[in-house]
């Protein structure tokens, strides 16, 4: 068990406790434009309420700046090449004193986790063993620091089960806390939030080709271009940029009965970051340096065309140049229909 239950409390409790937090003051003001291009995962510190009378309040969550993202419909986010997943949860500044004082209050007077329990809880937070009145004199140096969790990537609360603890501003979490928000962790929650443009190649025939045709396969450069997403901890100064760059294109023509160009099936990215070169009059006859050749027509149903892009990934940071993450992936499929014609006329 936690050492503070986080449990359901009565609504009752829960407005007293809520105007209590509204008259903390901030530390800081999240603006969010139209355009949903800064967007923060928690709220500025305030108090709100649930139907079911859950009492919430934050100091320090994580802002996301996506203005340099990918945008549209038509875009997805990247699969990590392996078995890499964003961090479950993470630790950071979550209340001031007067909202951590807030916050507990109500459930110890609620009795909700029993009697001895809560006289422990406040000698830990109250009466000096080893915090006084929930740090109340420190109101401006410091905050509560509690676990976030990354509902995309459970079970975070197994993982971050530490009780409540002070970090004063300017401090270092203690070292027995691993998972102490970073610049790294920043940059990998960051990762989750990369939006790439769709891998829809265009071919030429397009739709409909030939046995032993060369079909043409090539990315548009306006389409690919590096993106990347920002997160920040404004209350600690700290934020992380991560990158993604396209560095090629992979095809799976969808059946063994067909040559890809080239033989290993990536298209490396061109110069001016395009990837392969679109179709001209006069190159049917030519190897396509992107493409596929289909020795085999199909029957009732297409082939499907599988077109991934590799993104690269990269991160800097707050007092860091950062690094590498695992690279990403995103594909999409198209229906390629093959028709058994003995002489094309050219």
């Amino acid at each position: 068990m936690r050492e503070v239950n986080r449990g359901r409390f009565s609504a009752g409790i829960a407005a007293a406790a809520i105007l209590t937090v509204l008259c903390a003051p901030n530390a800081w003001a999240g603006v969010t434009p139209p355009d949903g291009s800064r967007e923060s995962d928690t709220p500025p510190p305030r108090g709100s309420s649930t139907s079911d009378g859950t009492l919430s309040a934050t100091a320090g969550g994580v802002v996301y700046d996506r203005s340099k993202n990918g945008t549209g419909n038509s875009t997805g986010p990247v699969t990590a090449v392996g078995n890499w997943t964003p961090p479950a949860c993470w630790y950071a500044p979550k209340y001031s004193p007067a909202q951590f004082k807030a916050y507990v209050e109500p459930i110890w007077n609620a009795e909700s986790t029993g009697y001895e329990w809560d006289a422990q809880q406040r000698d830990k937070y109250v009466n000096g063993k080893p915090y006084t009145n929930f740090n109340l004199d420190k109101a401006d140096k410091g905050y509560w620091w509690d676990s976030y969790v990354n509902p995309s990537y459970p079970p975070g609360w197994d993982t971050c089960n530490k009780p409540y603890f002070w970090v004063d501003k300017g401090a270092p979490p203690p070292a027995d806390v691993p998972e102490a928000v970073t610049p790294e962790v920043l940059a990998k929650l960051a990762y989750a939030r990369i939006r790439v443009p769709s891998t829809k190649v265009t071919l030429k025939p397009d739709g409909t080709t030939k046995v032993n045709l060369p079909t043409w396969a090539w990315l548009d450069k306006t389409d690919f271009h590096p993106v990347s997403v920002t997160a920040s901890v404004p209350v600690l100064n700290i934020s992380a940029t991560t990158t993604a760059t396209p560095v090629s294109l992979k095809l799976e023509p969808g059946t063994g009965d067909a040559t890809v160009f080239p033989a290993t099936g990536e298209c490396p990215i061109n110069a001016d970051g395009s990837i392969g070169t679109p179709y001209e009059a006069g190159n049917a006859d030519k190897t396509p340096p992107c493409g596929v050749t289909y020795l085999r027509a199909t029957s009732t149903t297409p082939y499907t065309l599988k077109a991934t892009v590799t993104w690269k990934i990269h991160w800097t940071g707050t007092g860091t140049p950062g690094g590498d993450l695992p690279d990403g992936t995103f594909g999409q499929d198209q229906q390629v229909t093959v028709q058994e014609i003995q002489a094309v006329n050219r």
